[in-house]
């Protein structure tokens, strides 16, 4: 199977695309500008979840694994998603704190790739998230030991009808704390790609990487 690619990207003027450079990675940091308005452009093209992202993780063992996930969450700081801190990637995140996202809005020629240390958020942060779920949600990530085994869906489902009676059916008022085990976790970006289809793969690649404290950009080859 093969694509061509060099004709989706909505910033193009008179049908004809302009081509990612590094001067579009500009401000403190460089990536968020441009991130912020890519994002923006994968919402309003009606990509179906703009916001998930797949994230790479490395488990004790040296093991890669990656997963999708929602980001739910950007700022200067980084790319925040959550999740429960005893599941595969939260144990994998602990013994190595570090990770990689990529956003892969393909039916717009384009991804985003982030790399970098991961930190856990300020408990505020997690308790703002949590307030702002579904109550559903929030009841079922209590129900959930995530990543452990379960005999069969029937006995999911089980026990996610004793927690929901726990907390007083699923239109109860009564408040439903969040689980000890689950939160959220920040990205720490030391370097961000992004990249661009274009005909005979001959792709624009242009990354941020952090220099101490300060940012350099650069393209890249295809």
């Amino acid at each position: 199977m093969r694509v061509g690619y060099g004709a989706a990207d909505p910033t193009g003027k008179d049908g004809v695309a302009a081509n990612l450079d590094p001067s579009w990675l500009v401000g403190d940091p460089p990536w968020r500008s441009l991130f912020d308005a890519w994002l923006a452009d994968a919402i309003a093209a009606g990509v179906v979840e703009p916001n998930a992202m797949i994230v790479g993780t490395v488990d004790a063992d040296g093991r890669p694994a990656t997963r999708t996930v929602l980001c739910k969450g950007v700022s200067d700081a980084g790319i925040v998603f959550f999740t429960g801190y005893d599941s595969d990637k939260g144990r994998a995140i602990a013994a190595h704190p570090y990770a990689s996202a990529t956003f892969p809005w393909i039916a717009m020629e384009r991804q985003i790739h982030v790399r970098g240390r991961v930190v856990k958020v300020d408990p505020a942060e997690t308790q703002a998230y949590w307030n702002s779920r579904p109550r559903g949600s929030q009841l079922s990530a209590t129900t959930s030991d995530q990543s452990r085994p379960i005999a069969s869906r029937d006995a999911l489902e089980a026990a996610a009808a004793a927690v929901s009676d726990e907390f007083g059916g699923p239109l109860s008022s009564t408040t439903v704390p969040v689980p000890e085990q689950w939160g959220g976790y920040r990205i720490e970006p030391d370097v961000v790609e992004f990249w661009q289809g274009r005909a005979d793969r001959l792709h624009n690649r242009a990354r941020a990487i952090r220099d101490g404290d300060s940012w350099r950009v650069e393209r890249l080859q295809p």
